[in-house]
This record gives structure tokens, C-alpha cells and sequence, in this order.
């Protein structure tokens, strides 16, 4: 409930609102409970096979960053409400609603009692929470009419620089932003930063114990389920995409 509902109860707090007010909503709950049920239970995994083929992924993935993108903009209009020209509520509230999931991500592991410490989202953002941040300031931009262009306007680029990358890093499988040239470029400016390229390790390195990593079939076992429970995990939150926007 935490990872799907993430942006509700995190825009909530903020707003000095109930945080368990998605709870009211059943037919939601009843929804994202059934897509748990079904992604980690379902017989021989069908389910998670089916939404594991590249075009239902791409679909799925398309409309989660639509849905991102209405969040976005519906918190920012909600924000407004409660406090009048407050640009800095306006975009904590646009970001958490729409990357919840992931600025939530540490109480949620506090919750399961699995503590990563170097997947905090405010210490190291990922694509995803970066690239809401970019939209919640340029939506209260143009909310407060500082930037020329119309809101609908607006809405379909975004939600197509959304899509195109989200899409592109899929197929090629990549783990590169498309923000990281400009990370780079200002880091380098204002900070005098330089990336350093990560060296990449051979396939047959040796481990602690003298052996090679390629003669520990067992322990690549072990990992491969372990990658394939993550990725169940991720995928809880992807499918379910008919969430309270509120």
C-alpha cells in the first residue's frame, strides 16, 4: 500500500490532511490488492509472465507516466488551494504526488525491516524522482504564469519526453539518464565535479576464496531469484495504475 500509494500519503502530511484517506477508497484498495495477489501467487506465474513481454510493458509503462503527469499537476492545484502562492509547497506537493513511491521508499523498508541506506531517494535521486522534480517546477512555472506556454500544452511535451525516454531505456536496457549530460555539465560548472567512468569487472574475477565467480552456480542461482522477487516487487505498483489521483 505504501509503494501504490505512496503520493497520496506523503501530499497528505504536507497538507496537514489525513494521511490514511486513500483507505476510504475500497474499490482502489481492492484493486491494488488483487494485483499483488496476482503477481506474486498466481499458478506458474502467468500473470507476471504475461506483464513480462515486451509490448504489455511498454503499454503499462506509457500510461504510468501519464498517470505521473496528472499527479504532477493535480498536486501542484491542490497545493494552491491550501496555501496561495506558496511556489515551494507547490512543488513538494506536485514532486510527492508524483514520485510517492519512491520518496517513500525508506519508511517502506523501515516497515518490512530491510534498511538500504544507499537507495535514499533524497541522497541519490533516481531518473524517476529527478524527472518529477524537473516537472513539478516547470508546472508551478506555468501555473503561476511565468512561463509562456499554455497548460495543455505543456502537459502533452512533458508527457512525451516521459514516454520517448521511458520507452528508449527499456529496449535498449540501459541504466543511462538522459539527464546526466546536464548533471554533468552543471556539476562541472558550479561545483567543479567530474564524473569518473565506473571500471568494469571481467566475468571471471576471482572471489575471496580463490575460486572463480563463474564455478558458484549455486550462489548465481540464488541471486537470479532474487532479482526475479525484486522485480515482482517493482511491478506491484507499475500494473495498478487506476490509484486515487486525491
Amino acid at each position: 500500500m505504501l509503494c501504490c500509494f505512496g503520493g497520496s500519503v506523503l501530499s497528505s502530511l504536507m497538507l496537514g490532511e489525513s494521511p490514511v484517506a486513500f483507505l476510504a477508497k475500497t474499490v482502489n484498495i481492492l484493486l491494488a490488492s488483487s494485483v499483488w495477489y496476482l503477481v506474486f501467487y498466481c499458478p506458474e506465474d502467468i500473470f507476471y509472465r504475461c506483464f513480462s513481454l515486451i509490448p504489455l510493458r511498454l503499454l503499462v509503462a506509457g500510461m504510468k507516466e501519464v498517470t505521473r503527469t496528472w499527479k504532477i499537476t493535480d498536486g501542484i492545484a491542490h497545493a494552491d488551494i491550501v496555501y496561495k502562492d506558496a511556489w515551494l509547497v507547490m512543488v513538494a506537493v506536485g514532486w510527492a504526488r508524483g514520485a510517492g513511491g519512491g520518496l517513500i521508499s525508506n519508511f517502506e523498508q523501515l516497515v518490512r525491516g530491510v534498511w538500504k541506506p544507499e537507495t535514499n531517494e533524497l541522497l541519490q535521486m533516481s531518473y524517476p524522482v529527478k524527472v518529477t522534480l524537473i516537472g513539478a517546477v516547470l508546472f508551478t512555472l506555468q501555473h503561476r504564469q511565468y512561463l509562456p506556454i499554455e497548460k495543455h500544452n505543456l502537459v502533452f511535451l512533458y508527457t512525451i519526453f516521459l514516454v520517448v525516454f521511458k520507452v528508449k531505456m527499456m529496449l535498449t536496457r540501459g541504466a543511462a539518464s538522459p539527464l546526466d549530460p546536464f548533471e554533468a555539465a552543471l556539476g562541472q560548472m558550479f561545483f567543479g565535479l567530474r564524473k569518473t567512468p565506473s571500471k568494469v569487472k571481467d566475468e571471471g574475477v576471482m572471489s575471496s576464496n580463490g575460486s572463480s565467480v563463474c564455478d558458484q552456480p549455486s550462489e548465481q542461482h540464488h541471486e537470479d531469484a532474487k532479482k526475479k522477487q525484486a522485480k515482482k516487487t517493482d511491478l506491484v505498483p507499475w500494473i495498478n495504475l487506476k490509484l486515487p489521483i486525491n
